[in-house]
């Protein structure tokens, strides 16, 4: 919404995204960041936050022991560089696209960036439905003055054509007035690019492999979170009440004030007295003939509290794409072998290998807009590339491997040394002197052994 006037002003193209998916990434981005509508002081609802669990939890599987490896020659050694560089942000990048529904990675020629639903706009889509035209928005602040880039991609009659216009103004409520790239920090770009023989876009768009079913138009993804929306809500005030009740749950003993009497003679007053008391007790002043005490201790419903939590936990999980009783509030038993973890996960796995494939098919786009970057900035030699992507096993139990390597040394499967670096923390050194130290034990004879 942010660029609308700027690209029908600077370009004479609009953004095809509808109203209501703007105001949906700006909701869903509002509850991720701790701000959702439901958040109340006054009655005492706060937020625990859980969306961000989602995407945080799903973001981490998902790139869990990610690799990509490239082949040798200088174009893929370069390659390997630019994927290196941003290795550490990729699952920062994959919860920012759970959490928005899309994220598009761009190079930029000294790197890989992301950007937001807020940060692009798409002008036009394929026959298949993907982005084949698009604006993105870069800022930037030196000085005191803002730095704004709009870069506009788009086939026009095969031909990919880029357009990048920058800005400077004093403030942020305004593009300001246009400045040439080379006064900006952007001064390796060109201006006007036009290149053929371009199969797909410059750049990989990461989105949620769920189908969007509020704009069925839209290229867009939807929230991870987006159909767990009122359950978060729920969540967020039964576990304000269940902590609230806590709060409240004071003892508090009611004492007649005749108990409290400092009595005759004593030169400590009756309100010091009632000062120095304990702070659950409370002065009562009654009108009954005898004095009373009552002690008041709260029951806490805590436990009927954490099932109601749990129900909502299991809704949010399972609406997210996950495996019933995969978030507790109590904790969760562990399954006993990898076999029964897949088969009481497979809701779970199969969610994350759906996200993975999303991820793979974005990196192959980035991976082939940084080769053309390469051939059209000479950054490295020209070469063919080849990617292998490599992922970890979000099954994986380490007694269960640990067994399984145990019964590979025993059949001869594996050399023995092997085991004992992967299991004992050994180098392989040590574990071969070792090895071999006891297979001479067992061959040397014993001379006392009796023939």
């Amino acid at each position: 919404m942010l660029l609308e006037k700027d690209i029908e002003e600077q370009f004479g193209v609009s953004d095809i995204t509808s109203q209501e998916m703007h105001m949906l990434i700006e909701q869903c981005g509002k509850i991720y960041q701790g701000r959702p509508s439901w958040v109340n002081e006054e009655d005492n609802i706060k937020t625990i936050n859980f969306a961000k669990v989602i995407c945080s939890e799903t973001a981490r599987l998902t790139t869990l022991a990610i690799g990509v490896q490239f082949n040798e020659n200088p174009r893929g050694q370069w390659l390997q560089q630019q994927f290196d560089g941003s290795y550490f942000r990729l699952r920062h990048w994959v919860e920012y696209g759970n959490v928005y529904g899309t994220i598009i990675l761009k190079p930029t020629g000294q790197g890989i960036d992301m950007f937001l639903p807020s940060q692009f706009a798409v002008t036009s889509v394929n026959a298949s439905g993907e982005i084949d035209g698009i604006v993105f928005k870069d800022t930037y602040v030196e000085s005191g003055f803002h730095y704004t880039r709009l870069e506009y991609h788009r086939f026009i009659e095969g031909v990919y054509a880029i357009t990048n216009k920058a800005f400077k103004s004093a403030t942020t409520t305004d593009k300001g007035v246009a400045v040439k790239l080379e006064l900006t920090k952007w001064n390796g770009l060109l201006e006007e690019i036009a290149i053929e023989n371009i199969d797909k876009p410059l750049f990989g768009v990461y989105r949620t492999a769920e189908a969007n079913n509020v704009d069925l138009d839209s290229p867009l993804g939807l929230s991870l979170f987006k159909e767990a929306i009122e359950e978060l809500k729920d969540l967020d005030i039964a576990y304000s009440r269940c902590t609230s009740e806590i709060f409240e749950s004071k003892r508090i003993a009611l004492v007649d004030d005749r108990l409290l009497s400092a009595g005759p003679g004593n030169k400590i007053s009756n309100k010091k007295l009632i000062e120095k008391m304990p702070r659950f007790i409370r002065n009562a002043f009654s009108s009954e003939v005898k004095d009373f005490f009552q002690e008041i201790n709260p029951t806490l419903n805590t436990e009927q509290r954490v099932v109601g939590i749990n129900q909502q936990l299991d809704m949010v999980g399972f609406k997210a794409g996950y495996s019933p009783g995969y978030f507790k509030f109590d904790g969760r038993s562990g399954a006993v072998t990898a076999t029964q973890v897949e088969a009481d996960d497979r809701r779970t796995i199969q969610l994350i290998k759906d996200h993975r494939d999303k991820l793979e098919d974005c990196l192959n786009s980035l991976i082939y807009a940084l080769n053309v970057f390469a051939d059209l900035y000479n950054f490295s030699p020209t070469g063919e590339y080849e990617a292998t992507y490599s992922f970890g096993d979000i099954t994986y139990s380490y007694e269960f491997d640990k067994l399984a390597w145990w019964k590979y040394r025993i059949q001869g499967d594996v050399p023995p040394w092997l085991y004992f670096v992967k299991f004992e923390g050994m180098s392989e050194s040590e574990a071969k002197e070792m090895v071999d130290e006891a297979q001479a034990e067992l061959e040397t004879p014993n001379l006392f052994e009796e023939e």
